[in-house]
């Protein structure tokens, strides 16, 4: 296997398309033609000391799900310990892929792992209604506007093949996409009018077909031009409608998670430590704990999904970590909260990833690294 075979492994777990637009994922290191001779290490920080035990172990790539380049390198030496890491990886040879946010987003990802210890499911399984608290939205390049012509029944096959040759009518791997409807259209030629149908002077009124086609923002000109000229109509009539997307209901920023049987905030905190294997659980509930079924869910800093998840209905919101006043904020606004510590809802999901990518790329060697850990030390009194 090359960095190039275990690139599109990972975006088959975790399509790059999920991320979020500030983020730094996928390749950031490496050659897509390197060759993978020895071992993969999971991570979610890429510290000097992962590196150091990677080199020692012959690692020839290393996923770090926290994108280890975020601001771009002025100098690659020796002076800072962000330098001394990527200059130390390409020194070895070991590539570098960071998944982050499209690895949070993806049907099966970092959130979904989280749902299933929060719903006391089984594992791959979540105990509950879930759902894309941000639904992943994305349109097609070929389906960004339709275009509505409406054209005589005898033109409708010559206006559409126009129309198709310009670049309209695309949808996956079919062509010549399209919808009729039929109706009445009517008009009045003035002075100088020289209509295909009827006569100058008079409202006409003629059968015609609605004719829809999809296509590119790009593609509008030239397909706009083509139709004009293969219509029979001295002026046709047409109109071009932006079109939304689709949205994916279970792939996007965050989950909203209905329970099956309702806990309180304190059951639900002791679940999230119990999952993620941690004693430094913390939760507020802003319902004298009574029992709640509705969840929003976010791994890492979450906090900038918190409202969106009041407005969800979510009665309680839990994520790695939030700001004190973003924590008196999401209470006001009657919504409990659970922190897990932000790299603690999303280490314990490393092992799951190097399952996910062994049942891919069976020849593959995968290691998680031993020296990545929570920054933060407890003192017990």
């Amino acid at each position: 296997m090359n960095v190039g075979e275990l690139v599109a492994v990972l975006q088959e777990i975790a399509p790059l398309r999920y991320a979020e637009p500030w983020d730094k994922v996928g390749l950031q290191v490496g050659s897509s033609t390197g060759s993978i001779a020895g071992p993969v290490m999971l991570t979610i920080d890429l510290t000097e000391s992962v590196l150091a035990d990677a080199v020692d172990r012959g690692v020839s790539a290393i996923i770090a799900y926290h994108c280890p380049i975020w601001n771009p390198l002025a100098t690659l030496t020796d002076q800072t310990p962000k330098e001394r890491v990527i200059r130390g990886a390409i020194q070895a040879g070991i590539a570098i892929y960071s998944p982050h946010t499209a690895l949070d987003a993806a049907h099966g990802g970092v959130t979904d792992w989280l749902c299933e210890g929060l719903s006391n499911g089984e594992t791959g399984s979540i105990a509950g209604d879930c759902r894309a608290l941000k639904p992943h939205h994305a349109v097609e390049r070929s389906q960004q506007v339709k275009i509505v012509v409406f054209v005589p029944e005898d033109s409708v096959d010559a206006v559409r093949n126009a129309m198709g040759t310009a670049g309209a009518g695309t949808i996956g791997r079919y062509r010549l996409c399209s919808f009729t409807s039929t109706g009445m259209g009517t008009f009045f030629g003035t002075d100088g009018a020289n209509p295909a149908v009827g006569s100058s002077g008079r409202l006409e009124r003629v059968p015609e077909h609605r004719l829809e086609m999809v296509c590119s923002k790009a593609a509008v000109p030239l397909v706009v031009e083509t139709l004009t000229e293969f219509h029979p109509y001295e002026t046709p009539a047409y109109e071009v409608y932006e079109l939304q997307g689709e949205y994916e209901r279970k792939a996007g920023l965050g989950r909203r998670l209905v329970l099956d049987q309702p806990v309180t905030t304190r059951e639900l905190a002791t679940r999230l430590a119990h999952h993620i294997g941690s004693t430094r659980v913390k939760f507020v509930s802003s319902h004298d704990d009574r029992p709640i079924k509705r969840i929003g869910v976010v791994p890492g800093a979450g906090e900038d999904l918190a409202e969106l998840a009041a407005r969800e209905g979510c009665q309680v919101f839990v994520t790695g970590e939030m700001r004190h006043h973003a924590v008196m904020a999401a209470i006001e606004q009657g919504l409990g909260v659970v922190l897990g510590g932000h790299t603690n809802t999303e280490r314990g999901y490393l092992p799951r990833l190097a399952a996910r990518i062994k049942k891919l790329a069976p020849e593959l060697e995968l290691v998680i690294s031993e020296h990545d850990s929570d920054l933060f030390e407890m003192i017990k009194r």
